[in-house]
């Protein structure tokens, strides 16, 4: 009981330390309650969790590489990615310029944007031989933009 209490005691004298404005150094100070801090995350961090979580599940092959979508407020681009090799084998964005010459977008890329990409990296695709890809949404809802350029992917050839 002597040690429970001489624990008590250095505590409650470390607690009086540091309230009369004294730094303290090491341990935190003895309080009543538990503080409980607020988990502040970002929506890019929360899409950032999202997207390693689909990534432990999708993984590009030679045989079957991975559709890698990435979706900024001005672009849009998509890779075609050999994982064991590290490679990119194909890609297509809104910064390429027949995509950026046909469209003139000035608040970001549209969904008639999004199926012109998704076009794209099709037919480059399947000019290199790749007919079967895993599709990545990178964290992102498939839906709008990305949904549009996985249609797009799919109605031109590729098979995911």
């Amino acid at each position: 009981m002597s040690v429970s209490l001489s624990f008590l005691h250095s505590t409650f004298a470390y607690s009086q330390q540091c309230s009369l404005g004294t730094k303290c150094v090491g341990a935190r100070p003895y309080h009543p309650f538990p503080i409980v801090e607020a988990k502040a995350k970002t929506r890019r961090e929360d899409r950032t969790a999202r997207h390693s979580r689909i990534r432990k599940k999708v993984e590009g092959t030679p045989e079957r590489p991975r559709l890698c979508v990435f979706r900024s407020n001005k672009h849009l681009y998509a890779q075609v990615i050999d994982d064991t090799k590290m490679h990119t084998l194909a890609s297509a964005s809104t910064m390429q310029k027949p995509i950026s010459e046909e469209f003139n977008y000035s608040s970001g890329p549209t969904i008639e944007v999004a199926k012109k990409v998704g076009e794209v990296i099709a037919k480059s695709c399947l000019e290199k031989g790749i007919t079967k890809v895993a599709f990545d949404r990178g964290g992102y809802p498939y839906h709008g933009r990305v949904e549009a350029l996985a249609d797009a992917a799919r109605d031109h050839g590729l098979q995911f």
